[in-house]
Order: C-alpha cells, then sequence, then structure tokens
C-alpha cells in the first residue's frame, strides 16, 4: 500500500510541475476526478481517496446494472407488464 502511496504522490507531483507552467501557482490547472457525488476538491488528494472513488463508483455501476438492465431483462421473460427505462451505461 505504500509503495503505491508514494507512486501516486510523485505521480500527481509530476503533473502538477508539467502543468504549473511558468506562471507558478497562481495560473495552475486542475484535474479533478468526478465520482457519483460530484466533484471533491480537497487541499491534499491521497492514494486512498483516488481508492474510495474508484470503488464507489464500481458499486454504483454494479447497482445502475442490476436495478436497470438485469431487473428489466427479468421482468420481460416473466412477461410482467412495465415501462422500460432507457439507460446510458457511461
Amino acid at each position: 500500500r505504500a509503495t503505491y502511496s508514494r507512486l501516486f504522490d510523485w505521480l500527481v507531483w509530476r503533473i502538477n510541475q508539467s502543468t504549473s507552467g511558468a506562471a507558478g501557482k497562481k495560473d495552475m490547472k486542475k484535474i479533478g476526478i468526478l465520482d457519483i457525488y460530484g466533484f471533491e476538491v480537497f487541499e491534499w488528494n491521497s492514494f486512498e481517496q483516488l481508492c474510495i472513488n474508484f470503488a464507489n463508483e464500481k458499486l454504483q455501476q454494479h447497482f445502475n446494472s442490476h436495478m436497470f438492465t438485469l431487473e428489466q431483462q427479468q421482468y420481460s421473460d416473466e412477461g410482467i407488464s412495465w415501462s422500460h427505462i432507457e439507460f446510458k451505461d457511461n
């Protein structure tokens, strides 16, 4: 875990160095990670936070797949009358 954490910190540092340019921190660009709850902006983002966000996304993807795809397929298979829900999986 410590190795991945240090690698993540180095990677973020390297990206920050390459995107900051000559203007310094004032005009520095930012990269945000969008998750199911929206953008999270922390002073310091850790590898653990990335793992938490990734796990949350996978859980949400599983829930969506089950509710919008598998349940609808089961309704069709059982001949239940229902309105189809359009769902785009991104």
